[in-house]
Order: C-alpha cells, then sequence, then structure tokens
C-alpha cells in the first residue's frame, strides 16, 4: 500500500512539476520587468511599471453577499461527523495554496509557451530546473495523502475553472491526459473531477470552508 500510495502521489507531483516548469524558465530569463507588466509579489501583492514608476497593489479578499439563511433546529454533530469536519479544514488548509500556485503558473506559462519556438527549447529549459523544482515541491507533494490528492484534484479545477485532465491535455496531449488519468483511477481518482458546489454537498461544505479560510475565520 505504501508503494502505491508514494506512485498516486508522484503522479500530482509531476503535474506540478510540469505546469510550473515553464513559468520558472520564464523568471529566470527575465532580468528586468518590462514596461507595464504586473508581476506578483508575496502576500497578495502586485506591482506595476508605469513611465518608469514602480505602482504598488495590493490585492484584497473577495467579500460573498448571501442571504439571511433561515434557522432550522439542527442535531449536534456526532464524533464521527467532527473528525470528519476537521479532517476537511485541515486538508482544505494543506492543499488550497497549491491550487493557488498552480492557478497563477498557468497564466504565466500560457503566455511564456507562446513565445517558445520550438519543444526541444522548452525541454532545454525544463531541464535546467527539473533539480531546483524537484527539491522545492516533491517534500511538499510526497506529504500528502490520497485523501488530500483527490482535494487537490478538486481545488485545481476550482481555481482554474477545467479539470486538471484538461490541463493535461492542453499542454502534452490526449494521450498523455489519459494515460494520466488512467493511473489515477487504479488508486480510486480521476482527473476528470469537477468542482460543483452549487450541485455537490460535499463541494458546498468544502466551498464554505474554503471562504472562512479565505477571510482568516478558520
Amino acid at each position: 500500500m505504501k508503494i502505491l500510495k508514494t506512485a498516486y502521489i508522484s503522479c500530482f507531483y509531476l503535474l506540478l512539476f510540469f505546469l510550473t516548469g515553464y513559468a520558472f524558465a520564464a523568471k529566470a530569463q527575465e532580468v528586468y520587468p518590462p514596461e507595464g507588466s504586473i508581476l506578483m509579489l508575496p502576500q497578495n501583492t502586485h506591482y506595476q511599471i508605469v513611465n518608469g514608476d514602480t505602482i504598488y497593489m495590493i490585492e484584497l479578499p473577495n467579500i460573498q453577499v448571501t442571504r439571511k439563511r433561515k434557522r432550522y433546529p439542527e442535531r449536534p454533530l456526532t464524533s464521527q461527523e467532527r473528525r470528519e469536519m476537521w479532517r476537511l479544514i485541515r486538508d482544505v488548509k494543506k492543499t488550497l495554496p497549491i491550487a493557488k500556485e498552480l492557478s497563477r503558473t498557468l497564466i504565466e506559462t500560457y503566455e511564456y509557451l507562446d513565445k517558445l519556438p520550438t519543444d526541444k527549447a522548452r525541454n532545454k529549459h525544463l531541464k535546467l530546473l527539473e533539480g531546483v523544482l524537484k527539491e522545492q515541491y516533491e517534500p511538499q507533494m510526497r506529504n500528502l495523502t490520497l485523501r488530500q490528492g483527490k482535494l487537490l484534484i478538486k481545488l485545481v479545477a476550482r481555481q482554474t475553472n477545467q479539470s486538471s485532465y484538461k490541463i493535461v491535455d492542453a499542454f502534452f496531449g490526449g494521450w498523455k491526459a489519459f494515460w494520466w488519468n488512467s493511473f489515477a483511477n487504479m488508486f480510486g481518482a480521476s482527473l476528470k473531477t469537477e468542482y460543483n458546489p452549487k450541485y455537490n454537498k460535499e463541494d458546498a461544505l468544502t466551498e464554505r470552508i474554503i471562504r472562512l479560510v479565505e477571510a482568516h475565520r478558520l
């Protein structure tokens, strides 16, 4: 079982590696930000170069306005349900930052891929960066449980508005997307998994937890 778990988590690590490799290659080539570019800084901070001046921007968290909920008598959660709830909260806190990082990277990657003339050029950058990326991300990905890996698939779909299957298909073709999805199927997961909190009860609970985490209430 340990071998199967390692192989399954490696699938997510490789997906993260492939999608981040191009973006890191782009950053390595960039000596100074071009005029008009918007660059990410830590803590949801950006800066843009305008007429030689650096303008800083802070991204404020979204505020969700909803109708007042009707109060119905609710039974208290059982001890098992409480454990499940806190485990989901823990898993969201662990996987949401990874999904958000993937989303930011995809935006950069789409733009950068258009600048590379050949597959050979892309592979050259990936080869140079493979060691750095492996050192940075592999421990983080291998520490995920199977449950967290499945949640990560859903959160990637949430952040990118497309399934992991479509992402792999767009970057590496249908054959690799089929192969990776078949590999995930062996362990009870699917890269085609969508995120739909409107109609899926489990996703609705996950979304509520995400909102609370982003508002620093959990």
